[in-house]
């Protein structure tokens, strides 16, 4: 942890001539960055993953015909095509899993006092007016909704509002192309992805909850995660 720390301030006084007080964060961006790179050939193989089950529909929707009646054949002759294929329906998930310990590093080193048995420094430095290792709630009790730090959140919510509504249009587009579940009635292709499914499209909303209620540096790496997301899968799902 204090290895990391240590990075993140050489980072932020290299930016320091550029970003003023803002270095700090500036520096989690481009952390936030150099982690989306490192993932980003998973979500290139996700994305190709995504077109092939698109090429597949033709092939699932006769096997719904053949075997609607029997939910069980169908999703075992689902899942041996698949198998064949050499495609996976859960892909897509494996970037964003790779990037928990990251965000998790990040959030735990904005949540801590004490670094190495040391004073953490970090929390002291800002976006704009508003402290890297605070929250929402202590913004609000700082000058309120529309004080310095408070429009630091405004700013970042109206943010967070409009990619996760492109992130919602573009996820239901991508389900409605390659859809993972059979028709009413026909049982389930895999267990659990029914829920998976009805979720999916709204989990860029879920930024907002994380902007609220977590310290605003871990916050603007999900805003910076997020944003990436939705430009990298509009590039990758054209």
């Amino acid at each position: 942890m204090s290895v990391f720390a240590s990075l993140v301030e050489r980072l932020a006084d290299l930016l320091q001539p550029l970003f003023g007080v803002s270095a700090a964060a500036a520096a989690i961006v481009l952390f936030t960055a150099f982690v989306r790179l490192l993932v980003h050939p998973l979500s290139r193989a996700a994305a190709r993953g995504q077109k092939a089950r698109a090429a597949l529909q033709p092939r699932i929707a006769e096997l719904r015909r053949r075997h609607g009646r029997n939910p069980e054949k169908l999703q075992k002759a689902v899942l041996e095509l698949h198998a064949r294929e050499k495609v996976s329906p859960l892909s897509g998930c494996l970037p964003s899993l790779l990037q928990l310990p990251a965000f998790f590093l990040l959030y735990h080193l904005f949540s801590s006092e004490t670094i190495g048995g040391r004073a953490n420094e970090l929390l002291g430095h800002r976006l704009f007016a508003a402290p890297l290792g605070g929250r929402w709630a202590d913004a609000l009790g700082d000058g309120g909704a529309f004080g310095g730090a408070g429009l630091v959140y405004v700013g970042l919510f109206a943010v967070v509002a409009v990619v996760a509504f492109f992130g919602y249009r573009l996820s239901r587009r991508m389900m409605a192309a390659s859809p993972v579940l059979p028709a009413a009635g026909e049982g389930e292709q895999v267990p659990g992805m029914a829920a998976v499914t009805k979720v999916m499209p709204f989990m860029s909303f879920f930024t907002l909850v994380t902007v609220a209620v977590m310290p605003l540096a871990a916050a603007l790496y999900m805003v910076t995660s997020t944003t990436w997301s939705v430009v990298e899968r509009t590039v990758l799902y054209r």
